[in-house]
């Protein structure tokens, strides 16, 4: 009768082992065949082994211990994961930013006019480059006046833009008293200078300036964006009143004059 005593491989220090169950688990131990030889091997608490189970074992000093059964083989290999939705395939890249771009319009106006009784003055400088009136000089026996700046097309440019903020440049020459006074300022309809009278719509406190001053003064920013929108196309200053009587600059005597700012953003 042959000794297979001389075939038997050392377990010991091997780790992790596998083997398969020759006996159903009793009283918390089976009969197992590992790497050719066969043990006794205890079952952890909660498991429950059958005969030919796989085995996955662990040898603690001379005992084995059974510590999972080996599933078989899946009959087909598993879905893979979409691209994209595993760790494989990474996270789901996020929605890209939306793209914010920001800037500056400069829109000289294409005319500066003074409209007094019914027409338009040409009478001391062109008609499109005229100084701008408000009010009436002590004493004429002409109308009041109401000096316009039309900004053509140009703000139309930013089509689908936010005004963030708008300004104008202006500066007061000599006409009525030297003490500062504020002008009465007027969103006006027309893009060009009308042949009648400009159509006067929203008010606002004006600039407040002495003769001879010049600054930046700011309008209100839904002025502006009517002017980008298309609804609006001019400033005038205009009072219903003969006071105050201001004069402000035009593109012919400053080049600066009525000269438009736009700050605007997009995204």
């Amino acid at each position: 009768m042959a000794d297979w005593a001389d075939t038997r491989v050392s377990l010991a220090g091997v780790g992790t082992l596998q083997g398969v169950a020759l006996t159903a688990s009793a009283s918390g131990a089976c009969v197992a065949r590992i790497g050719g030889i066969e043990v006794t091997a205890r079952v952890i608490t909660g498991l429950t082994v059958a005969a030919n189970d796989l085995l996955l074992l662990t040898r603690a000093g001379s005992t084995y211990w059974i510590i999972a059964k080996i599933p078989a083989a899946p009959g087909s290999p598993p879905t893979p994961p979409a691209a994209g939705s595993g760790p494989d395939g990474g996270d789901v890249a996020p929605d890209p930013k939306p793209t914010v771009t920001t800037g500056r319009l400069v829109c000289a106006p294409v005319a500066t006019a003074t409209y007094r009784d019914g027409s338009w003055r040409s009478d001391s400088g062109s008609i499109n480059s005229y100084d701008t009136y408000q009010g009436r000089y002590a004493g004429s026996s002409y109308g009041r006046m109401t000096g316009c700046a039309f900004y053509g097309s140009k703000p139309r440019t930013l089509a689908g833009a936010t005004v963030t903020a708008a300004s104008i440049q202006v500066r007061r020459l000599t006409g009525g008293d030297f003490a500062a006074r504020t002008a009465t300022l007027r969103l006006v309809s027309q893009t060009t200078r009308p042949a009648g009278a400009p159509t006067l719509n929203e008010t606002t406190s004006g600039p407040s300036l002495a003769v001879n001053a010049s600054g930046t003064f700011s309008i209100p920013t839904s002025w502006a964006q009517a002017m980008v929108d298309g609804t609006r196309g001019g400033l005038a200053i205009s009072v219903s009143a003969d006071n105050p009587y201001i004069r402000l600059a035009g593109r012919a005597s400053w080049s600066a004059a009525w000269t438009l700012t736009i700050s605007w953003r997009r995204g």
